[in-house]
């Protein structure tokens, strides 16, 4: 019955397909491109005039209007549940999941271009989605692939700069430290630092964006191959996509993989403004710091177990399962274990989110994938045993909003079957995804003119005050 739940969520999904037309007229501006302009910039140009004057329409009729109630258990919750944020490029849906400017994760699938016939959506479709609105031809996206491959080459010295670091490090520092050292080259800075107009922030934010999505696979890969290769350093593909030719510096040049990775990166891109990275790098490019800045501080937070290191938790979880209890465990051997780590006081990684209440979409198009290339995987076969036992066990605790499997769930055993198993690195493929959205987003922050971010705070003693007046 889990299993089946599981799969009439991605019934529901799908069967938005043949309302396809219908969802696409529903968002103002997206629309399908036909348009032979391959310039992604002067797209940007023409649209940013549009976008500014239905922002100041919104904030001049509609100001006043109350989003919502704030109440004490939000305050001390860690905002949970506000609204609070301007985010243009995905929505997140409760039911649903993820929407890509007003797109499901199939409907991407089904509409985005792909490097193969009937294939994985190519990353740079979705970026072009994320900033201009409008679902690109193929030949925008070749051109966005080139483009992006032409502003990859990565300067000597952030390889010195991640090279000073012990190669024990964790990933994450090295990636992290790395972006932090490609700053010097930030635009937007330089061009802050001569004086430019407000009225232009986003084109030296564009510039530097575009730029940061292309080196970040370059420094990726790197990081990578110095820890698990004995720095053999694999030069970039220029016939490549993006996806693939991250794959391929990595290592890994099995079709199969290529697809994974274009896949990977999708549909990590982006999810909303809330969670800790894509927040921090809103907060922080709110004070105008530039986009490696920014990128840099979401990192940092998308490294904590709470956020983007759960995958690398959830392969290590798998792995003492198996250790313990074999490959061949059966369902009673499995519910003991989930209950075991329960009363250590642990989570089973994986499962549940802080916003979906049900099976996220990014879990059943990777299932999807695992079940068409590896359905005889005993690591894959574990997978769907935990999505029919995991989810009972949690809803007796009576203590989880959500018991379904999130993203983190199914990543790592895709990435392991491939020969990527170091689930230490899987966070830093997060990353490398994570910069689509977070920069595409950032480039409008600044052509819309956000303002600094500022949230009022009170202490206890105000909260106490203020509750016994209200009481």
């Amino acid at each position: 019955m889990v299993f089946l739940r599981g799969v009439s969520v991605l019934s529901k999904i799908r069967s938005r397909l043949a309302q396809q037309s219908a969802t696409l007229g529903s968002v103002r501006w997206l629309q399908i491109q036909s348009a032979s302009d391959l310039d992604l910039r002067s797209q940007l140009k023409d649209l940013i005039p549009e976008q500014q004057e239905r922002l100041k329409k919104l904030k001049s009729e509609h100001g006043k209007v109350e989003l919502g109630k704030i109440t004490l258990d939000m305050v001390i919750g860690g905002m949970r549940g506000m609204t609070g944020l301007l985010w243009e490029t995905s929505l997140l849906d409760p039911e649903e999941g993820i929407r890509f400017r007003g797109l499901s994760i199939p409907e991407c699938q089904k509409v985005l271009p792909a490097a193969l016939p009937g294939g994985q959506p190519l990353p740079e479709g979705l970026l072009w989605l994320l900033l201009t609105g409008k679902i690109p031809n193929k030949d925008q996206v070749d051109s966005l692939s080139k483009e992006l491959q032409s502003r990859s080459s990565v300067p000597e010295y952030v390889y010195k700069a991640i090279d000073a670091l012990p190669i024990t490090s964790h990933p994450m520092t090295q990636f992290a430290s790395g972006i932090m050292a490609l700053q010097v080259q930030s635009e937007f800075q330089k061009a802050y630092e001569k004086g430019i107009s407000k009225a232009k922030y986003w084109e030296p934010t564009f510039e530097d964006s575009l730029n940061l999505i292309a080196q970040v696979p370059v420094v990726a890969a790197y990081v990578y191959r110095r820890i698990y290769k004995n720095g053999q350093i694999i030069p970039s593909d220029e016939s490549l996509d993006y996806g693939g030719n991250f794959s391929h510096m990595l290592g890994f040049d099995d079709p199969e993989m290529l697809e994974l990775m274009r896949l990977y990166v999708t549909i990590h891109s982006d999810h909303e403004g809330g969670n800790v990275s894509a927040h921090t790098a809103h907060l922080v490019a709110s004070a105008l710091s530039d986009p490696y800045l920014s990128f840099a501080a979401a990192l940092n937070g998308l490294a904590g177990p709470l956020h983007g290191l759960a995958n690398q938790e959830v392969l290590l979880w798998i792995k003492s399962v198996v250790e313990e209890c074999g490959e061949n465990i059966t369902t009673e051997q499995l519910k003991e274990y989930v209950w075991k780590t329960l009363n250590s006081g642990k989570v089973v990684p994986g499962y549940g989110h802080g916003v979906l209440r049900q099976t996220d979409p990014r879990y059943v198009c990777q299932r999807d994938f695992a079940l068409k290339y590896l359905p005889d995987d005993p690591l894959f076969q574990l997978v769907s045993k935990l999505y029919e036992v995991v989810p009972p066990i949690l809803t007796q605790l009576g203590k989880v909003k959500n018991p379904w499997p999130n993203v983190d769930a199914h990543s790592g055993v895709l990435l392991n079957y491939f020969g990527l198993s170091e689930a230490r690195y899987f966070t830093v493929l997060f990353g490398v995804s994570r910069s689509i959205g977070i920069c595409s987003q950032l480039i409008w922050d600044r052509a819309l003119g956000l303002p600094l971010e500022r949230p009022k705070s009170v202490t206890m003693d105000w909260v106490e005050s203020f509750c016994k007046k209200a009481a």
